[in-house]
């Protein structure tokens, strides 16, 4: 893990203030998107960055508004705020980029290779988790639960991470226009999807349907068997660093 000392802000155009950390290298810059309230602090993001300094290669880690050291309230945020914090965060590198994404990143890094393909090089996704706000959680809420989000605002999920997540209305409405499962999903660059088999939080089918579902002359999905979701063991991060180095080289051939 890193240590604490406080990183670098900018803001935003909707004025959301973002924590990040840019190590200068070598192009593509490689990006790494984090998950549903977890933060650039976490292991795969600072393994990810020792590699890149280590390689020479450019590399950014951030926090979306709401989370880590990023400014706003979680339960004010939604996948809509997220994908606007990465556009802007993206902001700050200039050529072609290489997105990693983990869980919710996942979705994010869909979002934006939708949104500016011109600039993804290559996309590695970890236990991708796109339009779980729709498909698993509110597809798995109770008639009670629904009733609560409409008359209360908000429901809590229990977390094995820490305290409950707080699940909004507008996390659940906004998300709505953001599914990428339901549209066209054009990915015209090398591709790798990574899943584990004992991913408690998203199951294979999800990886399958993601692969099924996008279109690219170069996309793979490897399962990892008996890696959860946190997928941050030495095997984990040796396969996604391997994963990263395979895009760049197809990517830049």
């Amino acid at each position: 893990m890193e240590n604490n000392a406080e990183k670098p802000t900018f803001v935003t155009p909707q004025g959301r203030r973002i924590a990040y950390h840019l190590t200068d290298g070598s192009g593509p810059a490689v990006v790494f998107l984090g998950g549903f309230k977890s933060d650039m602090g976490g292991t795969k993001a600072v393994f990810l960055e020792k590699w890149a300094r280590d390689s020479g290669r450019a590399f950014l880690r951030f926090d979306y508004s709401g989370h880590g050291e990023s400014g706003e309230a979680f339960t004010d945020g939604c996948i809509g705020d997220w994908f606007e914090d990465a556009c802007a965060a993206l902001g700050l590198i200039a050529g072609p980029l290489v997105l990693v994404g983990s869980s919710m990143g996942g979705w994010i890094s869909l979002l934006v290779a939708r949104q500016m393909p011109e600039r993804v090089a290559g996309l590695v996704t970890i236990a991708a988790a796109p339009d779980f706000t729709e498909d698993s959680m509110w597809a798995g809420f109770s008639d009670k639960q629904k009733a609560a989000l409409k008359t209360e605002g908000q429901v809590e999920l229990p977390s094995e991470y820490g305290d409950p997540y707080i699940i909004t209305k507008r996390l659940i409405e906004e998300g709505r226009d953001r599914l990428v499962l339901r549209d066209p999903l054009p990915l015209p660059f090398p591709t790798r999807f990574l899943q584990g088999t004992a991913d408690a939080d998203v199951d294979m089918a999800v990886a399958l349907r993601l692969l099924d579902h996008a279109d690219g002359s170069d996309m793979r999905l490897t399962l990892v068997d008996g890696a959860d979701h946190r997928f941050s063991d030495e095997t984990c991060l040796d396969l996604i660093v391997a994963s990263v180095a395979d895009v760049l080289e197809r990517g830049m051939g």
